[in-house]
């Protein structure tokens, strides 16, 4: 089987486990960037199911290991507050020292917004769970830059394709999305999952950007 077929078929796989979850929403919703959205793809319920949750950091791991490479990263980060379980996750699978990024600076103890062990120069790869506008991880990376570390990769599981990933290169960090939103859309429609009047709402939605 070539390398391309298997990386369809996996992508159709983890498309698959968002519909089984209930993961897509559709309606109106406020999204944590402040957009408008009428679609809603909810990742923080992927750990309250526990073979989703494994075989999604498993994708995540092997991912990281084609794409970036073991050797190019010292360790890892879990972006706020989403992303922490899967990066925590990844980098215990990895055998990678794990941090995590405050949205804010603490006002007591170290007042940093970097915990865990993060030395001048260590090179240090971003997971966090969804990709929009691409503020989060570009902050995250400014903050981890701002305490010593080398910031030049982030892979999250979805990228909405709303212009986030652009965010991203203007900041000097390459993004590494295991799935992207049209991706989910097309899948699910292939599946009888979503209607298309549902796919047009995704579609529309990455024009827009």
């Amino acid at each position: 089987m070539n390398t391309e077929k298997v990386a369809l078929e996996k992508k159709d796989r983890m498309a698959n486990i968002l519909f089984k979850i209930d993961a897509v929403k559709f309606g109106v919703f406020e999204l944590s960037s402040g957009k408008q959205s009428p679609y809603y793809i909810d990742l923080r319920v992927i750990p309250s199911f526990p073979d989703a949750f494994r075989e999604i950091c498993d994708t995540y791991a092997e991912q990281i290991q084609n794409e970036i490479g073991l050797s190019n990263f010292d360790r890892i980060a879990g972006v706020p507050i989403a992303g922490i379980p899967f990066a925590s996750q990844i980098a215990y699978n990895l055998k990678k020292p794990f941090l995590y990024v405050r949205k804010n600076i603490k006002h007591h103890g170290r007042e940093r917004r970097v915990e865990g062990i993060l030395v001048s120069g260590d090179k240090v790869l971003l997971i966090d769970d969804l990709l929009t506008t691409g503020l989060t991880l570009k902050e995250a990376a400014e903050a981890t830059r701002a305490e010593g570390g080398i910031v030049t990769d982030a892979i999250v599981f979805l990228d909405r394709e709303e212009g986030g990933k652009q965010i991203l290169e203007q900041a000097g960090v390459k993004l590494h999305p295991l799935l992207k939103i049209s991706e989910v859309a097309h899948t699910l429609y292939e599946l009888g999952a979503i209607d298309k009047e549902s796919l047009r709402t995704i579609l529309k939605q990455i024009k827009k950007a």
